[in-house]
């Protein structure tokens, strides 16, 4: 036992012996690099030093650059998403930011830190590096400052050569997937309008802000079953990528709001942004000259995003007004481009071949006469679910009632109820009145006061639509005899 401890030591001895002598060579190695050998000429050295080191080892480099060229690389895009929920015991550095609007917290590795991954049971191994370098020598597609300017970024990810196939055929495809789900479930919903002067910019022709819109279904003042039918429908179309594609259709939905002011067409659009957390892109066509502009938007917009078309009807008349003011112009010594935005364009826009310029897209229609529309616009593939948004209905006054109100039962509903209906009133026009008084019982009456007043009108219309349709009939009658009598003179 005494001479199996002595050789322990003694080789612990040469062990430690041989180290130092490595450090200290090493220790001198860099000390003549440094002192006698161009600053140019350190990078090829230490470069040639690891390729030597590496001829020996079993594991596998895979570098992943920020561009490709000068288009982002979607797997660097991906892996900086990935890893900011793989930071392990070990990460001593962490990056988080915060914009002013948004609700999440963006947490990020920070420069030369290390994560170790386990994925199927191996392990990869990710370094994010950054490197300075000088502005002038260097361009980086996302120059907003210096900062950006002068630094290259990349992650090195590393494993053993036997997963070669997994990583790529598996692991960098699942971190592109999860990194999807994560930017979707995390991102602050936004509303985008087009911006006119850079219209011709691919990347800044849509300019977003925060939507704070509070609608949701649960909120919306409309009949339950036609708000259920809405929920499956967005439920099935989410659910339905791989059908789309298996029947050859563009992953697309179209929907028709239609009915009268002020009965909930944008909170409904507000309500689908909030439930399927997609952005949404407000068009307004009577903005554009050509349909190659229309073209161009479409092709700008996200996929998982909601397009909408206020007031359609009104955007197809006013071609004609567009169409009359050049010619005018014209005619007066001035040049003014004629509108070309035309219907066939629209049609191409929704249902050609250039909807299928991305996925998981909704495309929303309003309109407050649908009698006004192209019969093309309508038909399904174009507008597959109309949705009649009606006057305010006793269950909307329930449920606007529990809203604003906090009640779900009043002896004033009954006396409500009956009228409701004849008094044709929105749901817009019940939630004024309920929001005009604090106390229930006064916030009822005024209602009740107000539904009465609109009743009235009501009546007195229709009374006084009966009585012309009368008298138009009376004169009918009278002309006709009188034309009767005419010609009965004109024979004789």
């Amino acid at each position: 036992m005494s001479s199996s401890a002595e050789s322990k030591i003694a080789l612990a001895k040469t062990v430690l012996s041989t180290v130092g002598s490595v450090a200290a060579t090493a220790m001198l190695v860099r000390t003549i690099v440094h002192d006698y050998i161009p600053p140019e000429f350190h990078e090829y050295i230490f470069f040639g030093l690891k390729n030597i080191f590496t001829k020996f080892s079993n594991e596998l480099t895979m570098v992943i650059d920020e561009f490709d060229g000068l288009v982002n690389n979607e797997i660097y895009e991906a892996a900086e998403i990935y890893l900011g929920n793989k930071l392990s015991p070990n990460t001593h550095r962490l990056k988080i930011s915060k914009p002013e609007k948004e609700k999440n917290f963006n947490i990020a590795m920070e420069h030369n830190e290390e994560v170790t991954d386990i994925y199927n049971g191996q392990k990869f191994k990710w370094i994010w590096l950054c490197i300075q370098t000088e502005a002038k020598h260097f361009h980086n597609p996302r120059d907003m400052n210096s900062t950006l300017k002068s630094e290259v970024r990349s992650f090195e990810l590393t494993f053993h050569n036997k997963n070669k196939d997994l990583a790529l055929n598996s692991y960098l495809p699942y971190i592109i997937k999860e990194a999807k789900l994560q930017k979707h479930e995390n991102k602050t919903i936004k509303i985008h309008t087009v911006d006119y002067e850079n219209i011709y910019n691919l990347h800044n022709m849509w300019k977003p802000v925060n939507l704070d819109h509070p609608a949701i279904f649960e909120t919306i003042a409309m009949e339950l079953d036609q708000k259920d039918m809405i929920l499956k429908d967005l439920e099935r179309f989410v659910k339905r990528k791989e059908y789309y594609r298996k029947v050859g259709k563009a992953w697309k939905r179209g929907y028709l709001l239609f009915g009268p002011p002020g009965t909930g067409k944008s909170s409904l659009i507000a309500a689908m942004a909030n439930y399927l957390n997609f952005d949404i892109y407000d068009l307004e066509l009577t903005e554009l000259r050509r349909n190659s502009d229309l073209r161009k938007l479409l092709v700008a917009t996200a996929n998982k995003s909601i397009l909408v078309v206020e007031d359609i009807d009104c955007t197809i008349d006013l071609q004609d007004n567009l169409a009359n003011r050049a010619v005018a112009a014209t005619s007066h010594g001035f040049h003014q481009q004629e509108s070309k935005v035309t219907l066939s364009g629209l049609l191409n826009f929704i249902d050609g071949l250039w909807s299928s310029c991305g996925d998981e897209r909704i495309i929303i229609f309003t309109t407050n006469h649908i009698e006004k529309l192209d019969p093309a616009l309508l038909r399904p593939g174009r507008m597959d679910v109309h949705i009649h948004m009606a006057y305010c209905t006793p269950c909307g006054f329930k449920l606007l009632a529990s809203n604003y109100l906090g009640i779900k039962e009043h002896k004033l509903f009954k006396e409500i109820e009956e009228i409701i209906d004849i008094a044709m009133v929105t749901p817009a026009e019940v939630a004024e009145q309920l929001l005009k008084e604090d106390e229930i019982e006064h916030s009822l009456k005024g209602l009740i006061n107000f539904l009465n007043v609109k009743r009235k009108e009501k009546e007195e219309a229709k009374a006084k639509k009966v009585e012309i349709t009368q008298v138009e009939s009376v004169n009918e009658k009278k002309e006709s005899v009188e034309n009767g009598i005419k010609e009965r003179e004109e024979e004789n």
